[in-house]
């Protein structure tokens, strides 16, 4: 007896699956391992996120050779796409004193400019500006080592969890603050020095590009102790704000300013839009 045609096609569907399925060259639940991951970094990095407490440190090294095996698992990836694994997971480990140290200082500048914050412990348990900034700090060691793929699932999660997007490849220097930080957007050629913070809704990212310039720089320079307010936007890869500048909520910037600079949003009424506008961006 011949099978309904949506039988027919039912198997087909199938067959496609599974061939789909044993092609698949990537690990088996990449995000899944990507979510443990961080979980278990922040775990090992700091006791906030422990299960336990008061461990002695054998306990901690178990737990630093689970976090291994659990990047190797991660790196399992085609060997034309990826660097080499055992030297991946040697510059990580041997990294991550500075990583730890690069973030408490983060938490630093997010409680020395923020009234509200009474404790380096209530910014590394409570505030998702953190939890970003540590994702994107383990996420950008992965990338220097050119990783594909998974920088970029780790720092998804992030933006998933916290409404903060920093691709893995921006450049971010030390002491770096995030106010708030739902909307934050920093794209993956932008630069910031030290001491930058950036309050809710800054978008970093580039005027309208071709595919073809993907390996251009496409997004903002930020100088030095820069701070950037609620909703601003500065895009292209030739825009520099110079050290010290201040950018007031609600700017839209495309060109540079000096160092030392005050910008504020400013009315204006045109009569139509200029060719040269640049209303149309990409991050």
């Amino acid at each position: 007896m011949a099978l309904a045609p949506e039988r027919d096609g039912t198997a087909a569907f199938l067959e496609q699956l599974a061939r789909e399925r044993e092609d698949y060259a990537l690990p088996p639940r990449l995000r899944v391992l990507a979510e443990d991951f961080i979980h278990r970094a922040l775990e090992l990095l700091f006791p906030h996120f422990a299960a336990e407490v008061g461990c002695r440190a054998g306990a901690v090294a178990d737990e630093l050779d689970a976090l291994r095996t659990l990047l190797i698992d991660a790196l399992r990836l085609p060997e034309a796409h990826c660097a080499d694994p055992d030297d991946v997971v040697a510059r990580f480990f041997t990294a991550l004193p500075d990583i730890r140290a690069a973030l408490l200082l983060d938490a630093q500048a997010i409680l020395d400019g923020d009234p509200a914050a009474h404790s380096v412990d209530e910014v590394i348990l409570a505030y998702p500006g953190f939890f970003a900034t540590a994702v994107y700090r383990l996420a950008h060691q992965l990338q220097g080592c050119e990783v594909p793929l998974v920088p970029r699932v780790l720092t998804e999660i992030a933006h998933r969890d916290t409404g903060v997007d920093i691709h893995p490849a921006a450049r971010i220097g030390a002491s770096f603050a995030i106010d708030h930080g739902t909307g934050i957007v920093i794209g993956e050629t932008a630069v910031l020095g030290d001491r930058v913070k950036l309050y809710q809704g800054v978008t970093l990212g580039a005027l309208s590009v071709e595919k073809r310039m993907a390996h251009t720089k496409r997004h903002p320079t930020i100088g030095d102790d820069v701070v950037i307010y609620a909703n601003a936007t500065i895009l292209g890869g030739d825009a520099v704000i110079g050290d010290g500048s201040r950018i007031g909520g609600n700017v839209w910037l495309t060109r540079s300013v000096p160092a030392h600079s005050v910008v504020t949003p400013t009315a204006r009424v045109d009569r139509a839009i200029r060719d040269d506008e640049p209303l149309e961006f990409n991050i």
